[in-house]
């Protein structure tokens, strides 16, 4: 088992999704995004892969919904026999340090460094290095785009031999441990953020209320929560448009994701104070 660790917005889920070779983690440019524990599992030849994806780790002080996001990846580092670490090319700052300073001694750790392509002088790169070597004994420096198939074959190589000799846990044409009901809460919440922008904060969730099949037919109705009113106008937007966008990309997504037909009703509702309730997280489905 491989961790994928950083602050916030490094491009963790990215770098998952190209890993595997398919979406199994939702991307947008909103902090914390990834809010759960996300498995990704890749077979090649005799070696299987399974990736962990975790939440951005908060440095800040935070509600509930914070603590259990970090709680989600310390667990996660526990039990993984590799762990990479994620930052963005040429920068590290406390956030960077704190997640450092999690990872427990006696794992191979890689400094993988993102977003390569965005640095402009490479030569930069080296007194970095030289920095970044003094604050841990890293086991592998991956410098890399997340988005170039090359650089991501090039970090399945460098992992392969520090995975251990066992057999494997998972079928070879696994792709994720997670149920299609939890994909299809995550592909919501992802069009969510995409189309709504920096105007919803991130305290907004999407939980399943149904999920039926029938043959290659799903029927879903899901339920998008918000903190305010202001908050579900936002999300329904003028004559209701941006909501049907929303349910409409996610229905497109879903339907090439579970090869078939998809259903899919949405609904908005205000929960005040969900964020800062561990009773209520449990029951939306955060461990």
């Amino acid at each position: 088992m491989v961790a994928i660790v950083g602050r916030p917005n490094v491009g963790k889920s990215t770098l998952l999704n190209a890993l595997v070779g398919q979406k199994v983690s939702i991307t947008s440019r909103k902090a914390q995004t990834t809010r759960h524990r996300i498995t990704g599992i890749r077979t090649v030849g005799d070696s299987q892969f399974i990736f962990v994806d975790t939440p951005g780790f908060q440095t800040k002080r935070g509600n509930a919904l914070h603590r259990t996001l970090n709680r989600a990846v310390l667990s996660s580092l526990s039990d993984v026999d590799v762990v990479l670490f994620v930052v963005e090319a040429g920068r590290f700052g406390l956030d960077d340090a704190k997640v450092l300073s999690l990872v427990p001694e006696g794992k191979p750790v890689f400094l993988v460094a993102n977003k390569l392509d965005k640095v402009l002088r490479r030569a930069e790169l080296a007194p970095w290095l030289k920095d970044m070597q003094e604050r841990h004994p890293f086991a592998e420096f991956v410098p890399l785009t997340a988005k170039r198939s090359e650089d991501v074959q090039r970090l399945l190589e460098i992992v392969r031999p520090y995975l251990p000799h066992q057999p494997w846990w998972h079928d070879e044409d696994a792709l994720t441990d997670r149920s299609e009901r939890f994909l299809a809460s995550e592909i919501v919440r992802e069009k969510l953020f995409r189309l709504t922008g920096d105007e919803l904060p991130y305290t907004s969730t999407v939980v399943i209320d149904k999920f039926e099949e029938e043959g290659a037919l799903r029927r879903i109705s899901a339920t998008i929560v918000v903190e305010r009113d202001a908050h579900k106008g936002m999300v329904i937007g003028e004559g209701g448009e941006r909501l049907k966008r929303i349910g409409s990309e996610a229905r497109q997504e879903l339907e090439t994701l579970m090869d078939g037909k998809v259903f899919l009703e949405l609904w908005v509702k205000v929960r005040s104070g969900w964020a800062d309730d561990e009773q209520r997280l449990r029951s939306y489905g955060y461990e």
